[in-house]
């Protein structure tokens, strides 16, 4: 599935959607091809339309809050599908880098992907005290870096609308 980046109506960017979404928007007059993909086509009975990669929505939309859900799945996807002290890609977890038991927190910087087997031997050490150094000190996303790196970025028309942070 192709995927569209959507942008409101002053070109910031504001979510992701599939090719047909955003086909949908641009017949309804909700929305205007920014850039086509030059690769695709839509196809119907008895036309054919070019395929959107960017779309400009004709109203503006308000969004008060602007930011990365923290989710198992996105904290997944922040870390490359793969655990942050050995690198494995099977059996993954979540970590708390500070264990609860120890005050630690659910937060974008005090979670990290781990495997079972990692995750069980640090336990509820520090990964100083177990001696388990993390690849990369864990993050919160902004909101544009996640749409550009972990969201299915698939044009390089994107870059000029999500290069702003």
């Amino acid at each position: 599935m192709r995927r569209v980046l959507v942008l409101n109506q002053d070109y910031s960017p504001i979510s992701v959607c599939s090719s047909e979404r955003a086909f949908l928007l641009i017949y309804l007059d909700k929305a205007e091809l920014v850039h086509e993909d030059p690769d695709g086509k839509l196809r119907t009975v008895g036309r054919s339309y070019p395929a959107p990669s960017v779309i400009r929505l004709q109203k503006y939309i308000f969004i008060p809050f602007k930011g990365v859900m923290l989710t198992r799945q996105n904290l997944f996807k922040r870390d490359g599908n793969s655990c942050l002290y050995c690198g494995d890609k099977n059996d993954l977890t979540l970590d708390h880098v500070l264990p609860k038991s120890r005050g630690g927190s659910t937060t974008w910087t005090n979670l990290a992907t781990a495997c079972k087997k990692c995750n069980s031997l640090k336990g509820s050490k520090t990964p100083e005290e177990a001696k388990m150094p993390l690849a990369q000190k864990p993050f919160k996303p902004s909101y544009i870096m996640f749409v550009r790196n972990f969201s299915g970025f698939t044009s390089e028309d994107w870059l000029q609308y999500l290069s702003l942070n």
